[in-house]
């Protein structure tokens, strides 16, 4: 498939990157010589220089013969701009990154009336994860298939944990819990689950389960954990909007700490229900006396990395709440995994993922149709949910009866509203949504899955 990107921020590239990887024909547009000259030594990508809301620029790159034009500048209005050009004049489905919050309650009449096929708010769809995790704080990540029926489940196991040197198969047989572990990641190994596998600790184990179950197989291995009551937020920018505007009858109670004056008044006039306090969420002696040593969930929030890695880590050190921090570069992931800061939470990769899986879903075979994939390990592991068609070669056979590849784990069957943990005599048929967890990446069609 050809696909057109425009800017080459930390999202042009993450989704370069990855679309590459997916085998698309990708160019990317940016005025930045050297941001083109960077992802074109780094990616097998093509890359023009100039103004890419310009139908010139855009015919350069080759929007008459595109599929997908993707623009993520950090203009809204510049991305709305260039979708219009490339959608009149290449006929092509288009895609617009639009960040401004003031934006959020038009935006599905701007999708409609300018013909978009998807408007992405990376801010957006950070908050919604945030908002995930503190709902059920357990959980270092939790993504949703199947409409939220099913729930992959990330944790990390505690050194009291009771099923530490326990293998996945004794674990199954003396908790009787209806999951099913997908992966463990120990260090920076990845490894997709078998009976034998042994837990240790301060491995990061993935489940998949109905968020009943997996409420219920918490509460059987005693996985400590506890409702969240209030937040303390360092950072007042959009993410922290969205979030308040999610929370808002949940029950938590926030608090943001944000040195701009005109950003606190704008979130104190808005979120009556926030209590925000003006001042550097950096010192020490503010973050104690807002209360950082007794707060339910710690969320560092600023623009800055490393600012937000050392109050996270400040935030351990003197409490106990869950602890939440933004991270804008993944250069260093395996350094900043190390470190234990609980839910890590990237925009960007969210971002690429979620338009990513668009562009999978759009050159799909007939065999099945992908609805969801995620990221469960940066890079080494993927989990897709597909919806299986008549054709499919993996419906109508027992489980066990059928040749996966190595590597290949069915996790969950959605069918008729019931969530099945599949075994070896379970039967995937037309229609089900079935979720998938594999090492292969890039996985376009449920049959790739077979030997």
């Amino acid at each position: 498939m050809k696909v057109i990107i425009v800017g080459c921020g930390r999202v042009g590239q993450t989704l370069a990157e990855k679309l590459n990887n997916d085998g698309n024909d990708v160019t990317v547009i940016d005025m930045s010589a050297n941001k083109i000259n960077e992802i074109t030594s780094k990616c097998d990508v093509m890359g023009v220089i100039g103004n890419g809301a310009t139908y010139t620029v855009q015919r350069d790159a080759g929007v008459d013969t595109a599929d997908l034009f993707i623009a993520v500048t950090n203009s809204d209005e510049l991305n709305l701009l260039c979708c219009v050009i490339a959608k009149k004049e290449g006929g092509c489905e288009t895609i617009a990154r639009l960040k401004n919050p003031e934006y959020s309650e038009v935006a599905p009449y701007l999708k409609e009336e300018l013909g978009l096929a998807m408007l992405i708010n990376p801010e957006y769809v950070a908050a919604e994860e945030i908002a995930r995790v503190l709902r059920f704080p357990s959980a270092l990540q939790i993504e949703p298939f199947a409409k939220g029926k099913v729930e992959l489940i990330k944790f990390k196991l505690p050194k009291e944990s009771e099923i530490i040197n326990m293998s996945v198969k004794d674990v199954a047989m003396k908790y009787r819990a209806d999951i099913l572990v997908c992966t463990i990641e120990r260090g920076e190994d990845a490894f997709i689950a078998n009976g034998d596998f042994v837990f240790q600790e301060k491995d990061v184990v993935s489940i998949v389960a109905s968020p009943k179950n997996a409420n219920d197989f918490f509460k059987k291995i005693n996985y400590k954990g506890h409702s969240i009551k209030n937040a303390l937020i360092v950072g007042g920018g959009a993410i922290t909007h969205y979030l308040c505007a999610i929370l808002e009858r949940s029950g938590i109670n926030l608090k943001v700490i944000e040195k701009d004056l005109k950003i606190c008044e704008e979130l104190s006039a808005q979120w009556e229900k926030c209590d925000v306090i003006h001042g550097n969420g950096a010192r020490k002696d503010l973050l104690m006396e807002e209360g950082i040593a007794s707060v339910g969930a710690f969320v560092a929030l600023s623009d800055q990395d490393e600012e937000n890695i050392l109050l996270s880590l400040f935030a351990k050190e003197v409490g106990n709440g869950k602890l939440v921090t933004r991270i804008n570069r993944t250069d260093y992931e395996s350094v900043i995994n190390r470190l234990d800061l609980d839910t890590t939470i990237c925009p960007k990769n969210i971002t690429a993922d979620i338009i990513a899986r668009y562009a999978r879903a759009k050159q799909n075979t007939e065999g099945s149709n992908v609805e969801t994939m995620y990221n469960i390990i940066q890079d080494k592991v993927e989990a897709s949910e597909f919806i299986v068609k008549e054709n499919s070669p993996i419906a109508g056979t027992p489980l066990s009866g059928l040749k996966f590849k190595k590597n290949v784990l069915v996790a969950s069957i959605f069918r008729n509203g019931e969530v099945i943990i599949p075994h070896g005599n379970d039967v995937i048929q037309a229609g089900d949504a079935v979720v998938i967890v594999t090492k292969i990446l890039g996985l376009n069609d449920v049959r790739d899955v077979l030997r």
